[in-house]
């Protein structure tokens, strides 16, 4: 069994914030892999489906942001899921927007929703970073990260990362991190094809006349 698990805060009043790109993508891969309905359980919105032909539970803590462990720590306890089996979703400040890395265990970086989870459940669990930029001074960070999504956002990069993140997300349950990146990384950064080389070599049919023509002369 796995534990997905997207953070953000309840209410609409962060909806569409920076902050809840992870409750963004929850709602997604429910949506994608046809999920049960998100129903009230430890503390969070949780539903039941399959991802890759694996068992998942999907969590969004309800505990608001600083607090996402103590929801987390329940459902880890209760079905016993082991560290290496969940994969969190969340928001990264040091990432440009629509980048993505993937990590298991490591620092907070200064997200308060990680510190939690590491508090609760440790660190050795998978943690899916979505860059959402950064405001360019630390003392903006809290407020930036509450803000709603501008408008050229919501319909670029995060309208491709978000679907891109849950098309792709089998790949996470099967262990493979490094085609994970690289899969919803061309989904949302296409990279053009190259030109064609050009061709030096003389072509065949001048050649001929070429050819011709000395003999003619």
């Amino acid at each position: 069994m796995f534990l997905f698990v997207g953070l953000g805060n309840p209410g609409a009043k962060y909806e569409l914030t920076r902050h809840n790109i992870g409750f963004l993508v929850a709602d997604e891969i429910a949506a994608s892999y046809g999920f049960g309905p998100f129903r009230s359980r430890f503390q969070a919105l949780t539903a039941d489906g399959h991802v890759g032909g694996e068992k998942v539970l999907l969590m969004k803590p309800t505990t608001f942001m600083n607090d996402s462990g103590r929801a987390v720590g329940e459902a880890v306890r209760f079905f016993k899921i082991p560290l290496e089996n969940i994969i969190v979703f969340y928001d990264e400040i040091d990432l440009a927007p629509g980048k993505l890395r993937v990590k298991r265990g490591g620092g907070s970086g200064g997200h308060n929703g990680i510190r939690s989870l590491d508090a609760h459940i440790g660190k050795e669990y998978w943690r899916v970073r979505l860059g959402v930029g950064h405001p360019g001074d630390k003392d903006r960070v809290k407020d930036y990260v509450l803000q709603d999504f501008a408008k050229a956002e919501r319909t670029g990069w995060l309208s491709k990362l978000v679907p891109a993140v849950a098309d792709e997300a089998d790949l996470l349950v099967r262990g493979d991190d490094s085609g994970f990146m690289s899969r919803v990384s061309q989904a949302v950064f296409p990279q053009r094809p190259k030109p064609p080389k050009p061709n030096n070599k003389p072509d065949a049919a001048k050649a001929d006349g070429a050819s011709d023509n000395s003999q003619e002369n």
